[in-house]
């Protein structure tokens, strides 16, 4: 058998890489604690994401790796980053808020990056909020919904209680299967490294995302540019 042809035998779906984008204090860091069952939000100095997360999470037994980044105006290179690495992004939007700066940078990444998104419009659970008020504000930045329309699916959400999550997650797992996203889980890992630190207590550490292939512990790390 052929290198080429055991390599495409080896070819397998492989999860999508979400990444969580919007305005400071829009709850992209709550939406994913909800997701995950756990409390990251809280532990975040002022309730605001410091640096980006990236976990994995199984949704109907399907894994999807989620990616959480700043939403604070200092952080734009984060975000950038965060974009450029993802296959599919969550643009989170708060109804009590509407369309904000970062919203609105948030938006330039994802078409910049040219990948799909879904709309998230959060805290619908708050009392005489209107989503149909952050879908106009949206649509006068070109982002058509698909209720107004347009192509880009929007669901209707609140990360404190959990309405619209399931909807939320099917949508992404829609875009992810239309992506046909493919890997090779036998082959060394490529990967971008999304952020690095120094820790007092275990020295250098590294958060690596693997869009390819599969590391194992012991393995050697080039940097290709």
């Amino acid at each position: 058998m052929s290198k080429k042809l055991e390599n495409q035998l080896n070819i397998q779906t492989r999860p999508p890489i979400v990444v969580v984008m919007g305005h400071v204090d829009h709850g992209k860091t709550t939406l994913l604690d909800f997701i995950r069952k756990t409390k990251v939000a809280e532990k975040e100095a002022g309730g605001i994401t410091q640096a980006i997360g990236a976990y994995e999470i199984a949704y109907k037994d399907k894994p999807i790796t989620f990616i959480d980044t700043p939403g604070h105006e200092a952080f734009s290179k984060m975000r950038s980053r965060g974009a450029h690495v993802a296959d599919v992004a969550v643009l989170v939007v708060a109804a009590d808020d509407g369309v904000k700066p970062q919203t609105v940078e948030a938006i330039h990444h994802i078409t910049e990056s040219k990948i799909p998104f879904v709309v998230a419009i959060n805290k619908i659970d708050k009392p005489g909020v209107q989503a149909d008020r952050v879908k106009k504000e949206l649509a006068e930045k070109n982002v058509f919904v698909e209720q107004w329309g347009g192509s880009v699916p929007c669901a209707e959400i609140s990360a404190k209680t959990g309405q619209g999550i399931d909807e939320l997650l099917e949508m992404i797992l829609l875009l992810a299967e239309m992506e046909e996203l493919k890997g090779e889980p036998h082959k060394n890992a490529e990967g971008v490294v999304i952020e690095a630190y120094l820790d007092s207590q275990r020295g250098p550490v590294a958060t690596f995302l693997v869009e390819d292939g599969a590391l194992n512990l012991g393995d050697y790390m080039v940097r290709l540019n």
